[in-house]
């Protein structure tokens, strides 16, 4: 008789974990709580699907924040080349673009499911769709799996539940209390790829404004933590856009007094910057300062920025000292914004956190506490940078437990 395999979440890691589990010819049944598999998927890369990145797996792991050495094994025994030979070999076809990120040619992440729909297909995987598990508990040698008023009987299983990030998505953390009851730990959750909220009355102003090629800095008690180059928007309560999200992960150390600070200019020094400055000076000598620096700044930063300089907006610039002209310098070069709270984190792209890695053998993604209880993607403590890291994470612990299990 066939092994009985029972995987927990169809999202990335428990798509491949079950489809490679089939692939062994064993007997697997894919349970997932919504409608179709792959929900977080559909979403990832604004509906495109930013499917892994083509950087080489060497490199991978200075994206990797959380934990990367336990991910070794799976990431070599699974790698990028493989996850887009296994999409490429059920019709889909990819492209690479900036950052290294891999989309699909079609722009369409419903593509990429429609690939790994083909792949569980082939390899005989059992689909249980609209089953959210309510239980889980051992029996005599095996899971019991409660799913409404049925009891399912697995030898092994897989719990692929992902984290508490967009829970509209399923992520709703219910993997973390199943795996409780089996004794693991869980390392606190949090945040990570998380909009920023800013403790400021004027952020509303510039809700919508987008900056590119700026660079962000954080501090702590005035020390540099991280810095990112790239492209940043402002929101209703603070800060978001790629090199926010990137930032955020360097920011759960117990940092005290935690500022944000852009170069709002990168490419000129402060000497370059005030040449500049004088030479627009020149132009609109006869101008009020609110109406002098629009070929310099974007229109609705520039009340921002006066204020933080100090300067009557009103002033002519004429009459503005060289004092006042360095403080503009400045606030260009560093416009602060003092650290409110990262939003919360069903509104973050990946969640920080979760199953300890202590607990886990790196080379099978089986649990060190429950002998043929298997872990794989987001549930585990582990996280990345964006760019298509954190999917290439699931698909390679998913590919550890499916041939483990």
């Amino acid at each position: 008789m066939k092994t009985k395999i029972g995987v927990i979440g169809a999202g990335p890691a428990g798509i491949i974990a079950a489809g490679i589990a089939g692939s062994r010819n064993l007997n697997v049944t894919l349970i997932e709580k919504n409608d179709r598999i792959g929900k977080k998927l559909f979403i990832t890369g604004k509906g495109r699907c930013n499917i892994t990145n083509a950087s080489s797996i060497d490199e991978f792991f200075d994206y990797i924040v959380t934990n990367k050495n336990f991910l070794y094994s799976s990431l070599y025994s699974f790698t990028n080349d493989d996850i887009l030979a296994l999409l490429n070999k059920y019709g889909l076809k990819t492209k690479i673009e900036r950052g290294n990120r891999v989309f699909p040619e079609s722009d369409k992440s419903s593509d990429v499911i429609k690939a790994l729909k083909k792949f569980l297909d082939d390899n005989n995987v059992n689909l249980m769709l609209n089953s959210e598990v309510k239980n889980i508990f051992f029996s005599n040698g095996s899971f019991i799996v409660s799913i409404g008023d049925q009891n399912l009987v697995f030898d092994k299983l897989i719990l692929a539940t992902g984290g508490k990030s967009y829970p509209t998505t399923g992520s709703t953390g219910d993997g973390y209390k199943f795996a409780k009851r089996f004794g693991h730990t869980i390392v606190p959750i949090k945040p990570s790829l998380v909009p920023i909220e800013i403790e400021a009355d004027w952020i509303k102003d510039l809700q919508g404004l987008s900056l590119k090629n700026v660079s962000l800095r954080s501090y702590s008690n005035n020390k540099l933590i991280h810095e990112e180059f790239g492209e940043m928007v402002f929101t209703h309560y603070g800060i978001s856009g790629p090199i926010v999200l990137s930032t955020n992960n360097y920011l759960h150390g117990n940092y005290n007094n935690l500022e944000l600070s852009v170069d709002l200019k990168p490419a000129l020094n402060y000497e370059k910057l005030d040449e500049r400055i004088l030479r627009d000076f020149k132009l609109y000598n006869n101008k009020q300062l609110k109406n002098s620096l629009n070929d310099l700044l974007p229109q609705r930063l520039i009340p921002v920025v006066i204020r933080k300089s100090e300067i009557d907006s009103n002033k002519v610039i004429n009459q503005i000292t060289k004092e006042e002209r360095n403080r503009l310098v400045s606030v260009i070069k560093d416009f602060r914004m003092k650290f409110k709270s990262f939003r919360p984190v069903e509104e973050a792209i990946v969640t920080s956190g979760g199953i300890s890695t202590k607990e886990i053998n790196p080379s099978t993604m089986e649990s060190k506490i429950m002998p043929n209880l298997f872990f794989a993607g987001e549930l585990i403590d582990v996280d990345a940078l964006t760019g298509g890291f954190n999917l290439q994470i699931a698909y390679s612990t998913g590919y550890l437990a499916g041939m483990s299990v």
